[in-house]
């Protein structure tokens, strides 16, 4: 089975990004071998809008069976809520709350992100899966891409 891979905005903007761009290429080449599939949320969609246009008709080059897309739901917005609530990260970060919240509803394998301040963060994850834990979820894997690639052996 494919392993399903939860990807933020930053994912699909790191592609033109010199600093993230290696790594991100590498799991867009999984995803063209068909190694993954990407979860995709109305969420990033709606982030897209304002990004910059080659950044928001990259994943128009691909066929929409790579994707699952799922939508944001009153459950995972509840659980966005209750990350604040205690105090995991800020209130400025409720976008990244819900993301984090799809992907746990959803069961991903993994949430990738190049995002280190509020979703790839030890401190944060120890934190929502805490929460998830204390609800009845299951831990939430988040990764950046160099986690997510498979390197050569030497």
């Amino acid at each position: 089975m494919k392993q399903r891979i939860y990807i933020d905005t930053s994912i699909v903007g790191g592609y033109f990004d010199e600093e993230f761009k290696e790594a991100t290429l590498k799991l867009f080449e999984r995803l063209d071998n068909n190694e993954v599939i990407f979860v995709v949320s109305d969420l990033l969609d709606l982030e897209l809008i304002n990004a910059p246009q080659q950044v928001r008709e990259h994943l128009l080059k691909y066929s929409k069976d790579k994707f699952q897309s799922i939508e944001l739901t009153e459950e995972a917005i509840k659980l966005a809520a209750k990350y604040i609530d205690e105090k995991v990260v800020g209130k400025t970060s409720l976008e990244d709350c819900r993301h984090i919240a799809l992907a746990t509803i959803h069961k991903v394998d993994v949430l990738a992100s190049w995002n280190f301040k509020h979703i790839v963060n030890l401190d944060r994850i120890k934190g929502y899966n805490a929460v998830n834990l204390s609800l009845g979820y299951a831990m939430i894997e988040i990764r950046s891409p160099k986690d997510l690639i498979h390197y050569e052996n030497d």
